[in-house]
């Protein structure tokens, strides 16, 4: 608009309000007339947005007043095609001034950072009311994603859901709802969060769940997290611990083959802690206990087909049916007490038939045998072994207290340690016996009941303190011996392979102070003499004192030439040692 424009405006304005201006007042200077148009302009600043009036629309730009001194071009690329479609001159459009004028004198103005400023003022107020708001997630950035909230603005991957999301790629060109937790508008930032609304959500529902809540109450409920301890079950809002035992009323070992995440389970509330908000659910509780009615289906006695689940060092667990599993211990494998590891005879998955031994409701414990279902050899052991007889085994083991020799399939027999020698203080059955070894022993005593058997090896041979010992070592005679050890109320001295006898410290002669381990030691070789015989106790007295003393010594007790009365035991040995020694004589010799 030129000054003279201006001033034909300026005229037409004061005559139409009767003003009766003259033309002499209209004449002003230059300097004034720029003056008096200055100031009916607006008062525009660089970097804000206002309105403008559409004056031309070219096939290139975008002509707009904004009540300037100079008009403003904007480039058609700034509107949309439906924009541009619906523009007519004379509409009404916000447009952002960026500069006042160009080289050229004109505008530079802006509709997009218009309409981004005016996104920006929205987005303000959201945030400040903080808003739920929908976004479009269009892409996957470091850290996080992008989403179009209107301007784009930054996911954090932390602030997606309740829990860490692996395949974040999944997500793109969803729309989701969010909530601004920070911006900053003169660096253009913008961060959203999804998880808050989730939080808030799940809050809401647990109270309401809360709430809800009752023991002994059925629930739907879905599968969120499997742990080898158990299965935490979305009730809506609240998770509950579905423990391992409380699954089934059968072994479950591993949860994941029980059920899998995302499963729909229904599920009864066991107990409900409002102070903690712990929730404790069960599965198995939905079904019958099948071991309140076991002992009426499962008697003792019984024989069932059972598969094998898991095997120990001392067992097998078996499975008679769902929630019912007994087990049946090593010694109720076999007769013969050669299984050393269950998994010798059975594997797991096997289904084998056995019978039930014994059952314990109060518990929940099943006694299971296999070895019952063949006939039991200690059924006539009496008849096979009676007490007396000499019979043949094979030595099976050693064990610090003694031997155990096979006699038969299933029959095991116990030689103690006391019954191996008549003579020799045996201390490890290593010393006498070796595994694999044949020997023959003779039977000392049957206990049917408690399946034991007790053998004697020293009584197949004639006791040597009947007559052979009290002969060979008469009280008075003098010996050489060996040392074989010194304790400190005196030393054993052998005289013969396996006879020893003590002397004691009281018959020996130390200086003062002098201990009896600083004179002998094992293995030295000294003379002795008897002044003591016990055949009864079958012990040998022994002195160093009375090798040269003239002294005479205690009377030696009286041997009788005949064994003393013994019991029916001691008959039947004797009986068994001499059909034994008969057996091994030649023809000439029975003759």
């Amino acid at each position: 608009m030129s000054i003279e424009q201006a001033v034909s405006k300026v005229t037409q304005v004061a005559e139409g309000q009767g003003m009766g201006v003259s033309d002499q007042d209209v004449m002003l200077s230059a300097e004034e007339m720029d003056r008096l148009y200055a100031d009916t302009l607006r008062n525009l600043d660089e970097g804000s947005v206002v309105e403008g009036r559409v004056i031309e629309i070219y096939p290139s730009e975008v002509v707009v007043d904004i009540g300037y001194k100079s008009e403003g071009h904007i480039s058609k690329s700034e509107f949309s095609e439906e924009e541009i479609q619906a523009l007519k001159v004379d509409d009404i459009i916000h447009v952002y001034l960026e500069e006042r004028e160009d080289v050229n004198g004109n505008l530079v103005l802006s509709k997009e950072k218009a309409d981004r400023m005016k996104v920006w003022d929205a987005i303000e107020e959201q945030f400040n009311r903080s808003d739920v708001i929908e976004g479009r997630i269009i892409s996957r950035i470091k850290g996080g994603m992008t989403v179009d909230v209107g301007l784009k603005a930054f996911l954090p991957g932390s602030q997606i859901d309740l829990r860490p999301v692996r395949d974040m790629d999944r997500l793109i060109g969803q729309t989701i709802q969010v909530r601004i937790i920070k911006m900053n508008k003169k660096r253009g930032n913008i961060i959203v969060s999804r998880r808050v609304l989730l939080e808030e959500w799940r809050d809401r529902r647990k109270k309401v769940t809360m709430d809800a809540l009752k023991e002994g109450e059925v629930l739907e409920g879905i599968v969120k997290n499997i742990t080898d301890y158990g299965a935490f079950i979305d009730l809506g809002g609240i998770d509950g611990l579905l423990h391992i035992t409380d699954m089934s009323w059968g072994r479950v070992t591993n949860p994941q083959e029980f059920m899998n995440v995302g499963d729909k389970v229904n599920v009864v509330v066991l107990k409900h802690d409002k102070e903690t908000g712990r929730v404790s659910l069960g599965l198995k509780q939905l079904t019958p206990d099948p071991w309140t009615t076991v002992g009426s289906r499962y008697p003792e006695g019984t024989r069932v087909n059972a598969r094998v689940v898991s095997i120990t060092d001392y067992g097998a667990f078996l499975e008679i049916e769902p929630g019912i599993e007994g087990l049946m211990h090593v010694t109720e494998m076999s007769w013969n007490h050669e299984v050393k590891h269950p998994s010798k005879i059975m594997s797991v998955g096997d289904t084998i038939e056995v019978q039930v031994l014994k059952i314990d409701e109060k518990n929940r414990k099943i006694s299971l045998g296999l070895k019952q279902l063949g006939p039991n050899p200690w059924d006539d052991v009496e008849g096979k072994y009676p007490v007396g007889a000499v019979v043949s085994g094979k030595i099976k083991s050693l064990t610090d207290f003694g031997a155990f020799v096979g006699l038969d399939e299933g029959i095991d027999g116990l030689i103690h340690i006391s019954d191996m020698s008549w003579t020799k203080h045996v201390r490890h059955p290593s010393e006498v016996f070796k595994k694999g070894q044949k020997v023959d022993v003779v039977v000392l005593k049957i206990e049917k009941e408690r399946q034991r058997l007790s053998l004697g090896f020293k009584q197949v041979s004639e006791d040597p303190w009947d007559s052979d010992i009290p002969s060979r070592f008469p009280v008075g005679s003098f010996l050489d011996g060996v040392v074989t050890k010194v304790m400190d109320f005196g030393f054993f001295v052998e005289l013969a392979e396996g006879i020893e006898g003590l002397v004691h410290v009281s018959e020996v002669d130390l200086e003062s102070g002098q201990r009896l381990d600083q004179v002998y030691q094992p293995g030295m070789s000294l003379p002795v003499r008897v002044i003591k015989l016990d055949p009864a106790e079958r012990k040998i007295g022994l002195s160093m004192k009375a090798v040269s003393a003239d002294a005479p010594l205690e009377p030696a007790p009286a041997v009788s030439a005949q064994p003393a009365p013994g019991n029916a035991m001691e008959e039947a040995l004797k009986s068994a040692r001499k059909k034994g020694k008969k057996s091994t004589e030649s023809p000439e010799e029975n003759a």
